[in-house]
């Protein structure tokens, strides 16, 4: 691989714009999504235990609820009593945070002595008789959570209002402690998260790292492939690359190749002239312009073929063989209008060949059938879809081409029939052509027209 290729391949360019760190990106919507994640659950979490916990507290307050009621009866006054004392000690200790109080519309309240000169504000006159509960401030001091009932004991027509009540400084406690242990845990497990997301995504880029390195060490001349294994993901990859380098290479080797025939093509010429030019040469004219038409053929070839090099490489190169066929017929027939070319086969058949080194390939074919055959040419195409090729067969009525000088005639400037104007180079070119591109043309004698057989084989499109 030559020195420019490598630079060109593999050098850095300033020209090329950063779209930020793969790295910082995949932590970063990692870290996004983790954080979005912990923050619903936590929220989530947060309500279903909060609900939980003011459940059981509030299923306390409904057993006291329900044994006040159970045991309260009607005096002869007309007043409530209960039969049985209530089990909680609290109800007896000032402000002790736990209450009860019954209420009527025409009778005075009755308390729970925790409660001591303060009451609850219930109202007595509310319709209905299912349970009640709900957060109050009317004791400045002391939020509440408050439970009551309204029903009709027996022997009465009073509707009377139970109510328990119970401050809410114990569950607001546990929820708090609840919060402070969620945020600790989702935090710490975040934080876990976001480590491991680092740990895995360095591990994960890990052999993009390694072909950076092979790759500079391509540049600096220590290697010229990538041969380090590497995991399943990158290995398409560095194949594409190690064939993209063996490409590359194989171009300047054929450009230096092809440099140094062109030199030495072009060597003997110029000498013949020179040597002629000094010996001052009375046939100066005639060598001058003889070695110059052997000069002009070869370039000629040269640049054919460094088109068709150019031109390998483009994935997307397409070309219709019968629209091909279609336009070099109409330009031999003007040439040779006395020659007839007929046509037949797949006129959907497409190579993977750029369409003016197609016209090249089929107008060398064919203008030598129409110049050393008969004035008969047939061509035929055939699509191969198992061997992914399309064969083109030019056949002619002429005398054809000895077996043992089949392949001589494929060497540059080789002609078996002098007496017609040409530089020779025409099967040359249609070999190093179809050659480039994958190809290849092979010569046989025409079972049907009795003259030459050229057939040409192309990749399929």
């Amino acid at each position: 691989m030559s020195e420019g290729a490598s630079r060109s391949l593999l050098g850095r360019s300033s020209s090329i714009g950063s779209t930020g760190s793969i790295s910082r990106r995949i932590i970063g919507v990692a870290g996004l999504w983790i954080t979005i994640l912990l923050l619903g659950g936590g929220v989530a979490l947060d309500r279903v235990l909060q609900d939980a916990i003011t459940r059981n507290f509030d299923d306390g307050m409904a057993y006291v609820l329900t044994a006040m009621i159970a045991s309260a009866e009607i005096g002869p006054d007309g007043e409530v009593f209960f039969n049985r004392p209530l089990a909680d000690q609290r109800f007896l200790e000032p402000n002790s945070g736990l209450y009860y109080q019954i209420s009527g519309a025409s009778h005075e309240d009755w308390r729970s002595r925790s409660l001591w000169d303060r009451a609850l504000k219930l109202n007595v006159n509310r319709p209905g008789s299912e349970l009640r509960v709900y957060n109050s401030d009317q004791f400045p001091d002391e939020n509440l959570r408050v439970m009551e009932r309204t029903v009709i004991l027996p022997g009465s027509k009073e509707r009377w209002v139970f109510a328990v009540a119970q401050a809410r400084s114990g569950l607001d406690a546990q929820i708090r402690t609840l919060r402070v242990t969620l945020i600790r845990s989702f935090l710490i497990l975040g934080l876990g998260l976001l480590v491991l997301v680092v740990i895995q995504t360095l591990y994960g880029l890990r052999p993009l790292r390694a072909v950076r390195r092979e790759i500079v060490r391509m540049r600096t001349g220590e290697k010229n492939r990538v041969t380090e294994p590497m995991p399943m993901e990158v290995l398409p990859m560095v194949e594409e690359l190690n064939a993209l380098l063996a490409h590359n290479e194989r171009q300047a080797e054929e450009a230096r190749a092809h440099a140094g025939n062109l030199a030495h093509a072009l060597k003997t010429p110029l000498t013949v002239i020179m040597n002629a030019a000094t010996a001052k040469a009375p046939d100066l004219n005639e060598t001058v312009m003889r070695e110059a038409v052997t000069m002009r053929r070869q370039v000629d070839h040269h640049l054919a073929r460094a088109r068709a090099v150019g031109r390998r490489g483009l994935a997307q190169s397409r070309a219709n063989v019968w629209t091909s066929l279609q336009a070099v017929e109409r330009a031999v027939a003007r040439l040779y209008p006395d020659v007839r070319i007929d046509m037949d086969g797949d006129q959907n058949a497409d190579v993977r060949v750029e369409r003016q080194d197609l016209d090249e390939l089929l107008g060398n074919i064919i203008e030598n059938a129409a110049k050393y055959g008969g004035g008969s040419v047939f061509a035929t195409v055939r699509a191969e879809p198992g061997r992914s090729i399309v064969a083109i067969d030019v056949e002619d009525d002429g005398s054809g081409i000895p077996e043992t000088e089949r392949e001589r005639i494929f060497d540059r400037g080789a002609r078996l029939d002098t007496g017609k104007p040409g530089t020779g180079l025409g099967l040359a070119i249609v070999r190093d052509v179809a050659e480039i591109y994958g190809g290849s043309v092979e010569l046989d004698e025409s079972e049907d027209m009795g003259g030459l057989l050229v057939r040409l084989s192309l990749p399929m499109a």
